[in-house]
Protein backbone atom coordinates (compact mmCIF):
# COMPACT_ATOMS: atom_id res chain seq x y z
CA UNK A 1 0.00 0.00 0.00
CA UNK A 2 2.93 2.62 0.85
CA UNK A 3 4.30 2.03 -2.88
CA UNK A 4 1.35 2.66 -4.30
CA UNK A 5 0.65 6.11 -2.25
CA UNK A 6 4.34 6.74 -3.28
CA UNK A 7 3.76 6.29 -6.66
CA UNK A 8 0.13 8.30 -6.84
CA UNK A 9 2.54 10.83 -4.73
CA UNK A 10 5.07 11.12 -7.87
CA UNK A 11 2.19 11.20 -9.81
CA UNK A 12 0.11 13.98 -8.26
CA UNK A 13 3.80 16.09 -8.03
CA UNK A 14 5.17 15.34 -11.53
CA UNK A 15 1.04 16.83 -12.93
CA UNK A 16 1.48 19.39 -10.71
CA UNK A 17 4.27 21.42 -12.30
CA UNK A 18 3.26 23.57 -15.60
CA UNK A 19 -0.38 22.43 -15.03
CA UNK A 20 -2.95 24.03 -18.12
CA UNK A 21 -4.22 26.50 -16.10
CA UNK A 22 -2.62 27.32 -12.31
CA UNK A 23 -6.15 28.50 -11.50
CA UNK A 24 -8.08 26.00 -12.63
CA UNK A 25 -5.38 23.32 -10.87
CA UNK A 26 -5.92 25.06 -7.54
CA UNK A 27 -9.78 24.85 -7.35
CA UNK A 28 -9.31 21.41 -8.56
CA UNK A 29 -7.20 20.11 -5.70
CA UNK A 30 -9.28 21.77 -2.93
CA UNK A 31 -11.50 18.95 -2.60
CA UNK A 32 -8.34 15.98 -2.58
CA UNK A 33 -6.42 18.20 -0.08
CA UNK A 34 -9.78 18.12 2.07
CA UNK A 35 -10.30 14.08 1.42
CA UNK A 36 -6.60 13.62 2.60
CA UNK A 37 -7.18 15.98 5.68
CA UNK A 38 -10.01 13.52 5.98
CA UNK A 39 -8.95 10.23 5.95
CA UNK A 40 -5.91 11.37 8.11
CA UNK A 41 -8.69 12.58 10.71
CA UNK A 42 -10.84 9.36 10.85
CA UNK A 43 -7.73 7.09 10.43
CA UNK A 44 -8.03 6.87 14.85
CA UNK A 45 -11.43 5.55 14.69
CA UNK A 46 -11.76 4.11 11.14
CA UNK A 47 -9.20 2.74 8.59
CA UNK A 48 -9.96 1.64 4.95
CA UNK A 49 -8.88 -2.19 3.80
CA UNK A 50 -6.32 -2.04 0.94
CA UNK A 51 -8.24 -3.02 -1.46
CA UNK A 52 -10.61 0.45 -0.74
CA UNK A 53 -7.40 2.42 -0.09
CA UNK A 54 -6.39 1.50 -3.95
CA UNK A 55 -9.75 1.77 -5.33
CA UNK A 56 -9.32 5.82 -3.83
CA UNK A 57 -5.93 6.42 -5.07
CA UNK A 58 -6.95 5.39 -8.30
CA UNK A 59 -9.96 7.55 -9.05
CA UNK A 60 -7.31 10.52 -7.35
CA UNK A 61 -5.00 9.42 -10.33
CA UNK A 62 -7.61 10.20 -13.10
CA UNK A 63 -8.43 13.19 -11.09
CA UNK A 64 -4.89 14.73 -11.00
CA UNK A 65 -4.85 13.79 -14.96
CA UNK A 66 -8.18 15.69 -15.21
CA UNK A 67 -6.72 18.96 -13.00
CA UNK A 68 -3.76 19.32 -14.55
CA UNK A 69 -4.81 19.59 -18.30
CA UNK A 70 -8.72 20.94 -17.36
CA UNK A 71 -10.93 18.20 -17.66
CA UNK A 72 -12.17 19.34 -20.87
CA UNK A 73 -8.53 19.65 -22.35
CA UNK A 74 -7.08 16.31 -21.86
CA UNK A 75 -6.00 15.14 -24.86
CA UNK A 76 -6.74 11.38 -24.43
CA UNK A 77 -7.74 11.15 -28.01
CA UNK A 78 -4.14 12.62 -29.47
CA UNK A 79 -2.49 9.81 -27.27
CA UNK A 80 -5.23 7.29 -29.35
CA UNK A 81 -4.26 8.66 -32.22
CA UNK A 82 -0.42 8.49 -31.98
CA UNK A 83 -0.86 4.63 -31.05
CA UNK A 84 -3.31 3.70 -33.49
CA UNK A 85 -3.71 5.74 -36.39
CA UNK A 86 -6.98 6.86 -35.66
CA UNK A 87 -8.33 8.93 -32.71
CA UNK A 88 -10.96 7.07 -30.00
CA UNK A 89 -13.80 9.46 -30.30
CA UNK A 90 -14.01 8.34 -33.51
CA UNK A 91 -14.18 4.90 -32.55
CA UNK A 92 -16.63 5.49 -29.80
CA UNK A 93 -18.97 7.84 -31.21
CA UNK A 94 -18.07 10.85 -29.40
CA UNK A 95 -18.38 14.20 -30.54
CA UNK A 96 -16.59 16.10 -27.73
CA UNK A 97 -13.81 15.30 -25.25
CA UNK A 98 -15.70 13.35 -22.27
CA UNK A 99 -12.77 12.81 -20.38
CA UNK A 100 -14.68 14.15 -17.45
CA UNK A 101 -17.31 12.08 -17.82
CA UNK A 102 -15.22 9.01 -17.51
CA UNK A 103 -14.14 10.36 -14.20
CA UNK A 104 -17.31 10.77 -13.04
CA UNK A 105 -18.51 7.56 -14.26
CA UNK A 106 -15.44 6.12 -12.36
CA UNK A 107 -16.07 8.22 -9.02
CA UNK A 108 -19.31 5.90 -8.81
CA UNK A 109 -17.67 2.32 -10.45
CA UNK A 110 -14.31 3.08 -7.90
CA UNK A 111 -15.66 4.60 -4.93
CA UNK A 112 -18.64 2.56 -3.85
CA UNK A 113 -16.97 -0.46 -2.89
CA UNK A 114 -15.23 2.07 0.21
CA UNK A 115 -18.35 3.74 0.60
CA UNK A 116 -20.18 0.41 0.88
CA UNK A 117 -17.33 -0.71 3.66
CA UNK A 118 -17.52 2.52 5.53
CA UNK A 119 -21.67 1.99 5.97
CA UNK A 120 -20.63 -1.52 6.61
CA UNK A 121 -18.65 -0.53 9.65
CA UNK A 122 -20.26 2.77 11.07
CA UNK A 123 -23.91 2.10 10.43
CA UNK A 124 -24.07 -1.91 10.48
CA UNK A 125 -26.06 -2.10 7.59
CA UNK A 126 -26.83 -5.53 6.29
CA UNK A 127 -28.86 -6.54 3.26
CA UNK A 128 -30.51 -4.38 0.73
CA UNK A 129 -29.00 -1.67 2.23
CA UNK A 130 -25.58 -2.58 2.08
CA UNK A 131 -25.91 -2.14 -1.41
CA UNK A 132 -28.47 0.58 -1.81
CA UNK A 133 -26.79 3.14 0.62
CA UNK A 134 -23.45 3.13 -1.68
CA UNK A 135 -25.99 4.06 -4.69
CA UNK A 136 -27.67 6.46 -2.64
CA UNK A 137 -24.30 8.43 -0.94
CA UNK A 138 -22.98 8.56 -4.84
CA UNK A 139 -25.84 9.94 -6.56
CA UNK A 140 -25.79 12.65 -3.12
CA UNK A 141 -22.48 13.90 -2.78
CA UNK A 142 -22.56 13.99 -6.78
CA UNK A 143 -24.96 16.58 -7.07
CA UNK A 144 -23.70 18.33 -4.03
CA UNK A 145 -20.39 18.36 -6.01
CA UNK A 146 -22.47 20.01 -9.38
CA UNK A 147 -23.90 22.45 -6.71
CA UNK A 148 -20.27 23.44 -5.85
CA UNK A 149 -19.29 23.62 -9.60
CA UNK A 150 -21.61 25.95 -9.83
CA UNK A 151 -21.33 28.35 -6.96
CA UNK A 152 -17.58 28.16 -7.58
CA UNK A 153 -18.25 29.09 -11.57
CA UNK A 154 -20.76 31.54 -10.08
CA UNK A 155 -17.64 33.56 -7.62
CA UNK A 156 -15.13 33.25 -9.93
CA UNK A 157 -16.73 33.65 -13.28
CA UNK A 158 -14.75 34.23 -16.29
CA UNK A 159 -12.74 32.06 -17.75
CA UNK A 160 -11.93 30.34 -14.87
CA UNK A 161 -15.61 29.69 -13.79
CA UNK A 162 -16.22 28.40 -17.46
CA UNK A 163 -13.12 26.21 -17.32
CA UNK A 164 -13.94 24.54 -13.67
CA UNK A 165 -17.31 23.67 -15.26
CA UNK A 166 -16.29 22.08 -18.38
CA UNK A 167 -20.15 22.20 -19.43
CA UNK A 168 -18.13 22.23 -23.17
CA UNK A 169 -21.80 23.96 -24.24
CA UNK A 170 -24.26 21.34 -23.25
CA UNK A 171 -26.99 22.44 -21.07
CA UNK A 172 -27.64 18.70 -19.33
CA UNK A 173 -23.89 18.36 -18.09
CA UNK A 174 -24.63 17.92 -14.64
CA UNK A 175 -27.34 15.90 -15.07
CA UNK A 176 -24.98 13.47 -17.61
CA UNK A 177 -22.33 13.31 -14.79
CA UNK A 178 -24.89 12.53 -11.99
CA UNK A 179 -26.41 9.79 -13.88
CA UNK A 180 -23.01 8.51 -15.18
CA UNK A 181 -21.62 8.63 -11.35
CA UNK A 182 -24.83 6.80 -10.31
CA UNK A 183 -24.53 3.86 -13.03
CA UNK A 184 -20.99 3.30 -11.87
CA UNK A 185 -22.25 2.48 -8.52
CA UNK A 186 -24.99 0.49 -9.61
CA UNK A 187 -22.55 -1.55 -11.56
CA UNK A 188 -20.08 -1.58 -8.94
CA UNK A 189 -22.99 -2.98 -6.18
CA UNK A 190 -23.87 -5.47 -8.85
CA UNK A 191 -20.42 -7.07 -8.93
CA UNK A 192 -19.72 -6.53 -5.65
CA UNK A 193 -23.55 -8.53 -4.81
CA UNK A 194 -22.75 -11.41 -7.66
CA UNK A 195 -19.13 -12.14 -6.13
CA UNK A 196 -20.97 -12.17 -2.57
CA UNK A 197 -23.62 -14.51 -3.75
CA UNK A 198 -21.01 -16.84 -5.96
CA UNK A 199 -18.13 -16.95 -2.89
CA UNK A 200 -20.29 -16.64 -0.16
CA UNK A 201 -18.18 -14.44 1.70
CA UNK A 202 -18.33 -10.82 2.10
CA UNK A 203 -14.95 -9.02 2.24
CA UNK A 204 -15.92 -5.78 3.07
CA UNK A 205 -18.03 -7.24 5.92
CA UNK A 206 -15.28 -9.21 7.05
CA UNK A 207 -12.87 -6.50 7.40
CA UNK A 208 -15.45 -4.45 8.80
CA UNK A 209 -16.08 -7.19 11.83
CA UNK A 210 -12.07 -7.40 12.02
CA UNK A 211 -11.77 -3.43 12.48
CA UNK A 212 -13.92 -3.95 15.30
CA UNK A 213 -11.42 -5.46 17.08
CA UNK A 214 -9.38 -3.56 20.14
CA UNK A 215 -6.82 -1.79 18.57
CA UNK A 216 -7.44 -2.74 14.87
CA UNK A 217 -7.16 0.73 13.12
CA UNK A 218 -4.00 1.69 15.12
Amino acid sequence: MRLAAGAYAIWWLALAIHPYDRSDWLLENVLVLALFGLLAGMRRWFRFSNASLMLILLFLALHTLGSHYTYSEVPYDQWWQSLTGHTLNSVLGWQRNNYDRVVHFSYGLLLAYPIREFFLRIVEVRGFWAYFLPLDFTLSTSALYELVEWAAATLFGGDLGVQYLGTQGDIWDAHKDMGLAALGALLAMLVIAALTASLRRDFAWEWSQQMKKPGAAD
